[in-house]
């Protein structure tokens, strides 16, 4: 008898997800929490019939700062189970429909307790490191660039600057102070950052892409970290709360969590215009820490799926992705594409 597919998940959560301790309280209260259930439905029935239907969705694991358990997946008609893509070992749920299946399919969900995410004081002596250990951080992508203008800009940004803390944190004030948040962006946006450069208004995946190139270019390795906010409300819809940051490594130090994008959507909620003062809270609050309120689901740009996608890489994998008949789905358009995310809290 072959496993259940809710089984498999189990399994691989336990073999490749141990859970490390969370990390330890500085203050008497501890660091936030946010926990609750995440529900994911799929139905791709009204799709071409007669053709074979494929589906990859985002699979969060657990790392220091959340723990993913009580995985269930079930789905009618399809073939189901979980990889990673080959360049950043990214984990995704992988569902296949046969080109004869009449009825596809899927419900994926998941428990997620996310703990709040701080650095402290950070190491101002830089420790010695080696840029090839970090060369896929270091790299350009398909829409990211690291000479031209996108060299110059950075160069003229971490002037004066000798370490990596110095130029992630020149980088980082200059992103808050000179891009803006766009409403009108579709999704999160692609992070073309030569069209950025032009105009540097969008949503998280412009403003994180354009920290993380900048960074990039001035020596830092920095990548994009790919995720969901989590809900607050019983049966909250968050299917279009999809949200990512930045992350610069810091030689003695690890992975240093920098969000941009939240800073001027923050200013946007408190109706601050486009030439308007950083407000000193937004600017510190997001800086070497993001708040329990966020699931990661993974990190990379330019992905070639396991296994493959028809055509070219993907941009990124934040938001389900599926393919039917080798031609792409809309993922930005949840209500043709038919799938829901719910939030249950506790």
């Amino acid at each position: 008898m072959r496993p259940s597919t809710t089984l498999l998940a189990a399994l691989f959560a336990l073999l490749l997800c141990a859970v490390t301790e969370a990390p330890a309280a500085g203050a008497a209260s501890g660091p936030a929490t946010v926990n609750g259930r995440i529900t994911m439905q799929f139905d791709l029935s009204h799709q071409t019939a007669g053709e074979e239907t494929r589906l990859w969705v985002p699979y969060p694991v657990s790392d220091t700062y959340q723990l993913i358990s009580d995985v269930h997946i079930d789905s009618t008609g399809a073939e189901a189970a979980v990889y990673t893509d080959r360049q950043f070992g990214t984990p995704l749920l992988y569902a296949r429909w046969p080109a004869e299946t009449a009825k596809r399919t899927l419900t994926f969900s998941y428990r997620v307790e996310r703990t709040e995410r701080r650095h402290g004081d950070l190491l101002a002596v830089e420790v010695p490191w080696d840029p090839a250990d970090y060369a896929l951080w270091l790299a350009p992508t398909r829409l990211a660039p690291l000479d031209g203008p996108v060299k110059a800009l950075a160069d003229q940004i971490t002037a004066g600057r000798t370490t990596v803390l110095a130029k992630a944190r020149a980088v980082y004030d200059w992103t808050c102070e000179n891009t803006y948040r766009n409403p009108d962006t579709r999704g999160c946006g692609s992070g073309d950052v030569c069209q950025l450069l032009q105009d540097p208004g969008g949503k998280c995946g412009d403003l994180s892409s354009i920290y993380v190139t900048l960074c990039r270019a001035a020596g830092v390795p920095a990548r994009h970290v790919l995720g969901l906010r989590q809900g607050s409300k019983a049966g909250q819809d968050i299917t279009t709360w999809q949200h990512c940051w930045a992350e610069f490594y810091l030689p003695g130090t690890g992975w240093v969590a920098a969000d941009p994008a939240d800073v001027r959507k923050g200013m946007l909620k408190r109706g601050l215009g486009r030439t308007a003062p950083v407000p000193e809270d937004l600017r510190e609050g997001f800086w070497a820490g993001v708040d329990a309120a966020r699931v990661r689901v993974g990190v990379g740009r330019d992905l070639i799926l396991n296994p493959p996608q028809a055509g070219e890489p993907l941009n990124y994998l934040m938001y389900p992705f599926a393919q039917v008949g080798g031609a792409t789905m809309d993922w930005l358009d949840p209500q043709s594409f038919r799938y829901t995310i719910t939030y249950q809290p506790g």
